[in-house]
């Protein structure tokens, strides 16, 4: 039978902005194991004031006063190493469950960043109340606008190629990373490329709720638990054209992925992606996959602030097979 594992995020279990192939697993897996793990977010200088009310979770205090090696801007929890997974192979991510982790989040915006940093040259930061029972956030602009949650992981991702030494969890790449991609929440499965032995999966800046392009740099950043089931399938890696990137899905779609800092590349991408999954699935030409495309699927703006900007393409299931 499949266990089950779980990791709290301590300052043994967590990398602050940084995925690399040489990291070591926090912890081994068997292949469709189950994996949860204890996700926080948010650096030191951007805690609210004690006079606030809202407390720091005291795993995240813990982290800040161990003060580990900062590269990116996201503390990550993992890796977690799956036996089996190998370089060609695909880690299939089951996203069974995500728990709230605290009850507050935040959003902010800074000097030469976001999307608009010559219309925002200053630093701004929002804490906003969450209310764990009725699942919204209630963002302090005006009178308070209340918005629903609907939480996902803005990084999921494997340790990319040993070749590309240790990067920033700020830009998604094929090892997926910050994706930002907010179909990818509770319930959506996730594929991704492995490049490594043991796949070394990571996940981390949670979000309680995000609109698509994630235009100011933050959606609403918080704690949260997500429940993974990690599972290796054998072949489809990133030496197939069928699966050189990652790809979701959801109870309602399919989704490509595209990535560049080129927003008219990245949608280029998750054109191309999307007909090699059309493809692949349906046994059709590529010119027809193509029309089928610009007839079928929606391509929607990720997000356009972590450098390499992010278009997504949604095919509705039961359309076409």
């Amino acid at each position: 039978m499949p266990a089950t594992h779980r990791i709290a995020a301590t300052p043994e279990t967590v990398r602050f902005g940084a995925f690399d192939a040489g990291f070591p697993p926090v912890a081994s897996i068997a292949s469709g194991d189950l994996v949860v793990l204890e996700c926080v977010s948010g650096a030191p200088e951007i805690m609210p004031k004690p006079e606030s009310g809202l407390k720091v979770p005291p795993a995240l205090a813990a982290i800040h006063a161990a003060d580990p090696p900062r590269m990116g801007p996201h503390i990550i929890t993992g890796p977690v190493a799956v036996a089996g997974a190998e370089p060609g192979d695909v880690l299939r991510v089951d996203i069974e469950k995500i728990e709230l982790g605290n009850d507050w989040g935040f959003c902010g915006f800074r000097p030469l960043f976001g999307t608009l940093p010559e219309d925002f040259p200053y630093a701004r930061m929002l804490h906003i109340p969450v209310d764990k029972a009725a699942m919204t956030c209630t963002v302090p602009v005006g009178p308070g606008v209340t918005i629903p949650l609907s939480p996902f992981f803005g990084v999921m991702g494997v340790a990319p190629p040993a070749a590309w030494g240790r990067l920033s969890t700020k830009e998604p790449r094929a090892h997926g990373g910050n994706l930002d991609n907010k179909e990818i929440g509770e319930g959506a499965t996730l594929w991704l490329p492995v490049h490594v032995a043991g796949a070394m999966f990571s996940a981390g800046d949670g979000h309680g709720v995000q609109g698509d392009g994630e235009v100011c740099i933050n959606a609403l950043e918080m704690c949260l638990t997500g429940h993974f089931r990690l599972t290796v399938e054998k072949g489809g890696g990133p030496t197939d054209p069928a699966l050189r990137f990652p790809r979701a899905e959801t109870k309602t779609h399919y989704i490509s992925m595209g990535l560049n800092e080129d927003l008219d590349l990245a949608m280029k991408q998750a054109l191309r992606e999307m007909i090699a999954f059309i493809v692949a699935r349906m046994n059709v030409s590529p010119a027809d996959a193509y029309q089928l495309c610009s007839l079928a699927v929606d391509f929607r703006v990720t997000q356009t602030v972590n450098g390499e900007k992010g278009v997504h393409g949604m095919l509705r299931k039961g359309l076409l097979f």
